[in-house]
């Protein structure tokens, strides 16, 4: 497919998302089945547009000067570094092609003063009730915070220590200029796609099929090493999911800790069997839903609870996530994440720790369940966040937002600080 196709097909998923209110990876699905003559090359490209146009949708339509999708799709090309005269010359003669902006509107478009003037949820990306729940939880820079919330990812992994070490899964990854990434000792990078570029599938590579290594951003990676598990100790990975922190705890102690792992979704936690199998992972029990865990209460050194949250850290690869939040959808899951911090602190030993993470950067979702867990909770006390992060990475730098808390403190990764995911962390010691 020549550009104009491939841009007219963005426009016509863009508008097939809108129209039936689907998640994009539907719509994309749905467009690529029925279109079957597209190559992956060009299903890639489209999916580029569409998720850029997603990521940066508000800001696109303000110095587009419009909110048709074909205006917001052409904005997303021109950000991606593609020349007005490269487009005019691409669009040349393409009967497929929606037709070319206006001179004005290009050269309005490029202006360094395109967002002069522009609202600061304009700016950031970001529905209009989000800006204030952002700016109490990213201070004065969130709006530059919430812009890099918006931009391409990289493709994080963890190698596997069960099995490998960092530098020989750097070795295997070597073809797709894989590196090391800054803060986590454990983690891989490949860096974010460019124009019409595609990450490479490395799921079908040996390294991931043997085991070497798994997808994780480096942010996950860094709270399950924060959370610190050690060899011998008894771990209940409460919210576990797909298995991807377990993983990485049991990889920490070398099989050498007893790992429970529960989620109370089955669905959510159906790959773990195979993921763990893969990793040669030994010492872990996986608890289905409806399984008794009251014999583990009083009896855990370490709880982490990964929560179920609004997912508002991961907008880079779910970027139409964000459009779909609600301030109903919030208040939700700060109910539901009360509800699993009381819940998990039943299992954790006296003396011995929970560990509490959400992939959000609302404060609503971290700080704030963590004020109100302590109030209900007397019998916890938090710890100092910025002490275990210099015990755990004693290299890396303090790449997070900080906030104090009484006499604790608790950690928030962002793209723009930590060059991660939003991941948010705090350690809470059980005292009596």
């Amino acid at each position: 497919m020549r550009l104009g196709g491939r841009i007219a097909a963005a426009v016509e998923v863009i508008e097939d998302m809108t129209a039936r209110r689907r998640p994009v990876a539907d719509a994309l699905k749905d467009w690529g089945l029925a279109h079957r003559f597209a190559g992956s090359g060009d299903r890639s490209a489209i999916g580029n547009m569409v998720y850029d146009v997603l990521r940066r949708r508000r800001s696109l339509a303000h110095r587009m000067g419009s909110e048709a999708p074909a205006a917001l799709v052409f904005g997303a090309v021109l950000d991606a570094g593609v020349a007005p005269e490269q487009l005019r010359s691409a669009l040349e003669g393409d009967r497929f092609a929606p037709p070319l902006p206006s001179d004005e509107v290009l050269a309005r478009f490029l202006s360094p003063a395109s967002l002069e003037g522009a609202p600061e949820a304009v700016a950031a990306d970001v529905p209009d009730w989000l800006a204030a729940p952002l700016a109490a939880s990213l201070g004065t820079d969130w709006v530059r915070e919430a812009r890099a919330l918006s931009d391409r990812p990289p493709l994080d992994m963890r190698a596997n220590l069960l099995k490998s070490t960092r530098e020989e899964v750097l070795s295997e990854l070597a073809p797709f200029a894989a590196a090391p990434t800054p803060l986590s000792p454990w983690g891989l990078r490949i860096a974010p796609i460019e124009g019409e570029g595609r990450h490479p599938n490395v799921q079908v590579e040996r390294g991931f099929q043997t085991g070497l290594f798994e997808i994780q951003d480096e942010g996950s990676q860094i709270a399950a090493l924060l959370a610190g598990a050690a060899p011998g100790s008894r771990i209940l990975d409460y919210c576990a999911g797909a298995g991807g922190k377990t993983l990485a705890l049991a990889a920490a102690t070398g099989n050498a800790a007893e790992i429970h792992a529960f989620d109370a979704d089955r669905q959510r936690l159906a790959p773990i069997w195979d993921r763990l199998a893969r990793a040669g992972t030994e010492g872990v029990t996986v608890h289905a839903p409806r399984d008794d865990l009251s014999p583990l209460h009083d009896g855990m050194d370490l709880v982490l609870v990964d929560a179920p949250c609004t997912g508002a850290g991961t907008w880079r690869r779910r970027p139409d996530a964000k459009w779909r939040l609600s301030e109903s959808q919030l208040q939700k899951r700060t109910e539901e994440q009360d509800k699993v911090l009381s819940n998990a602190a039943r299992f954790v030993k006296p003396g011995r720790r929970l560990a509490y993470v959400t992939c959000s950067v609302l404060r609503e979702e971290n700080a704030a369940r963590v004020e109100a867990f302590l109030s209900r909770e007397p019998g916890f006390r938090l710890a100092d966040a910025e002490t275990i992060w210099r015990e755990r990475l004693p290299e890396a730098a303090a790449a997070y937002h900080a906030e104090r808390i009484g006499e604790g403190a608790v950690l928030t990764l962002t793209p723009l600080r930590s060059g991660t995911d939003g991941f948010f962390f705090a350690m809470l010691e059980r005292t009596a």
